[in-house]
């Protein structure tokens, strides 16, 4: 057995101190939010009075709860999955298999620069389009949750194209020859082939864009997020969403009372990312066994 030099050890060293720091902080971070927000968290910073059955058969609107603000976060992460997945995984899979060389260079370079987008240079993007359209197309065009869900589309789609990109050009060989072998032309080996076998690493690609969805404020603070609207009526209509309840909480709070509603906030945000990031890994985990993926 080899002895490790003295590099290897230093190098070892180091990154254990970097993932125990890492782990650390993490834990430091929901330690200190579940401290602050334990408190306020019960059925009255939820509902606010109103009836829980009532508030979810959306038969009775809650004005000073975070009912809305937990229905607009989960429809506004679902409807930019809706816009920016079919999206992110048919170019992934032109950058994969249909591009050539030189566009594959150029369009990865492109992608790379978006994924390193300020958010806040989207959501200005976002709100001058909406600007644009209000004086040129109809004056009834406003900032609303479509906007907003569009604009979080366009940031989270490098992170889509290039996990299915990468997953897809990293399908070995035997597996990628198994459709020709049998018969198939190219669409049919990318659709029963290919994606199937690469998809637990394109969902790890959609599990960070849902994530970045869910916790976004800059974007929606100027696509559509307002104080109180209450559960959107429409797409066309304005919406509350937990991020911007935080950041508008901690940046107006009058007192401990409703800086404790703000921590209490941050857990239900927390928790919600951490469900959608759990049923994501167990679908991912599911597919790994079907097609012996281990990436």
């Amino acid at each position: 057995m080899m002895k490790k030099s003295f590099n290897d050890i230093i190098v070892n060293i180091f990154s254990w101190a970097c993932a125990l720091m890492l782990a650390l902080s993490i834990c430091l971070i929901i330690g200190f939010l579940a401290v602050k927000g334990y408190g306020a968290l019960n059925a009255e910073l939820i509902f606010s009075g109103t009836n829980p059955i009532d508030a979810l058969l959306l038969k009775q609107q809650v004005f000073d709860g975070l009912f809305p603000a937990i229905a607009g976060t989960l429809l506004l992460v679902c409807l930019s999955m809706v816009f920016a997945v079919p999206l992110g995984l048919c170019t992934g899979i032109f950058m994969a298999e249909y591009a050539s060389e030189g566009i594959r260079r150029i369009f990865s370079l492109v992608f790379d620069i978006l994924a390193g987008l300020p958010s806040i240079v989207v959501g200005l993007f976002g709100f001058s389009i909406t600007v644009f359209m209000h004086h040129y197309l109809s004056a009834k065009i406003f900032p609303c949750l479509l906007i907003a869900s569009l604009s979080l589309c366009f940031l989270v789609l490098p992170y889509i194209i290039r996990t299915t990109q990468i997953s897809l050009e990293s399908v070995p060989l035997s597996v990628r020859l198994t459709g020709p072998c049998l018969g198939a032309d190219k669409l049919e080996n990318i659709m029963w082939v290919l994606i199937p076998s690469s998809m637990p690493g394109i969902l790890s690609g959609i599990i960070l864009a849902i994530g970045r969805c869910a916790e976004d404020t800059a974007v929606i603070m100027l696509t559509g997020a307002v104080a109180t609207a209450g559960v959107p009526e429409s797409v066309f209509s304005g919406f509350e969403a937990l991020p911007f309840y935080i950041y508008n909480t901690a940046a107006e709070y009058s007192g401990p009372e409703q800086l404790a509603k703000g921590y209490g906030a941050a857990v239900i945000l927390l928790i919600i990312c951490s469900c959608l990031f759990a049923v994501s890994h167990l679908i991912r985990t599911k597919l790994a066994v079907h097609t012996g993926y281990r990436g």
